[in-house]
């Protein structure tokens, strides 16, 4: 499922393909190490080495957001059981953030969508006190902030993260067939 912005035509959102894997990997550890002075390295995060097995199991997946053919952005959601899922790898490059229809929006969108359809019930996250963009751009789309005691057993902390987000779903509606069997 490919799908393209309204706002911008030549921006696609699309699950990830083995062969962006260098561009990810460059897209993702250049932000937090260059723009963010975070130290971590390619080498620390193994969920980025193979990510169609870390991420695109279950009812995970991950999202690349790529404009004129160049990745700006990237999502995942991690299946922890329970009807829950983590929010993580939410990079987006500095010049394509900021409006509303960008591809941070469009990403986070799929994501809840995705997340929705599958009986998700809540989305954790974890970020960095640095990342006070984020911090804005996650309250503005109904994420609480909780303390870590509050995250549920299976959610996976980066011993970066010192700020912690829940957002709860609707619970989807129950489909026709299902109700007509009660």
């Amino acid at each position: 499922m490919t799908t393209t912005s309204e706002a911008r035509p030549d921006l696609h959102v699309r699950p990830f393909r083995p062969e962006l894997q260098s561009d990810v990997l460059d897209l993702i550890v250049g932000i937090q190490r260059d723009e963010f002075d975070i130290d971590i390295t390619a080498e620390q995060q193994p969920d980025l080495h193979d990510i169609p097995a870390f991420y695109q199991v279950r009812d995970g997946n991950f999202w690349v957001a790529l404009a004129d053919g160049r990745l700006v952005g990237t999502i995942a959601l991690l299946d922890i059981g329970n009807h829950q899922g983590a929010l993580r790898k939410m990079f987006v490059r500095r010049d394509s953030r900021g409006s509303k229809s960008g591809p941070a929006q469009r990403l986070l969108d799929i994501l809840l969508d995705w997340a929705g359809s599958r009986s998700m019930r809540e989305i954790f996250l974890g970020t960095t006190a640095k990342f006070l963009a984020a911090h804005r751009f996650y309250e503005k789309n109904a994420f609480s902030e909780i303390a870590k005691s509050g995250l549920p057993p299976a959610f996976p902390a980066m011993s970066v993260d010192t700020k912690f987000y829940r957002r709860r779903l609707e619970r989807p509606a129950t489909p026709i067939r299902e109700r007509a069997a009660r």
